[in-house]
């Protein structure tokens, strides 16, 4: 389905990014693949290979999407490796906890500069050769950013403003042929919960209560983020543009009672 596509995808080490990096390789893709840990993202551009249909070999490319010149970085090698781009994934994110009384102005600025602008920059760069392949972006947001939740502050007012940010430039960009869409998870069994400091027991109980916190019952699988990242990615979705999809077990459709 991707074959001849070029797919860049940020934050392609671990958890989400890592899953959708294995999905567009299955599909023939060209991949470009960031993160800031080498060794793991040494394992899952091995991984890609194995799966891809020509066993093509993913660009590697270390970087930090905090980072201006690692992002400008990431557009350069994939320009003068492909000569193109044709889907970009902008997956890279942090979680943190913390509530207006407990949340410090560095939390707030680490959160906004990696979740909204690196993703803003890394777009703003790529955005001119999307347009020249009639591409499309998908951002990787959260149920966070559609709904309101407690001690989740920074985080969920980065992954709202990524929603507009995926909305507005859905409409800038239309008319130039290149759509923009954002999924939201809800809860994903990845480590992101462990880098954000949370215990193992924590995290167990976390999961736990997802069995009333969420309609089905269950917290969600890498797997079913990366086919819905595909599917908005491809042919298939080619009247969807500025929409921001829950993959969320109906998280977002619940009122307690």
């Amino acid at each position: 389905m991707f074959t001849q596509k070029v797919v860049l995808i940020t934050g392609a080490s671990s958890g989400i990014g890592a899953e959708t990096a294995l999905e567009f390789s299955k599909q023939g893709a060209n991949l470009v693949l960031t993160g800031r840990n080498k060794e793991n993202l040494d394992m899952v551009s091995k991984k890609c290979e194995e799966l891809s249909p020509n066993k093509l070999q993913p660009t590697k490319i270390v970087a930090d999407i905090n980072n201006e010149k690692d992002i400008e970085n990431i557009i350069g090698v994939t320009i003068k490796h492909f000569k193109k781009l044709d889907v970009l994934v902008n997956n890279a994110g942090i979680l943190a906890h913390g509530s207006i009384e407990t949340t410090s102005l560095e939390q707030f600025d680490n959160i906004m500069k990696t979740n909204v602008r690196g993703p803003y920059y890394l777009t703003m760069l790529a955005t001119p050769f999307l347009i020249e392949s009639k591409g499309n972006i998908i951002n990787v947001s959260s149920v966070s950013g559609l709904r309101s939740f407690e001690n989740m502050l920074s985080y969920c007012i980065s992954k709202a403003a990524l929603d507009q940010f995926t909305r507005c430039v859905a409409l800038e960009l239309a008319p130039k042929g290149v759509r923009v869409n954002s999924v939201n998870p809800g809860v994903i069994i990845t480590d992101i919960h462990f880098r954000a400091g949370m215990s193992e027991q924590d995290y167990a109980e976390y999961l736990e209560r997802c069995k009333v916190t969420y309609a089905l019952g269950r917290p969600g699988e890498t797997k079913e983020v990366s086919s819905v990242i595909t599917f908005l990615a491809s042919d298939a979705a080619s009247n969807i543009t500025g929409v921001t999809l829950p993959i969320d077990g109906g998280r977002h459709a619940m009122c307690p009672r």
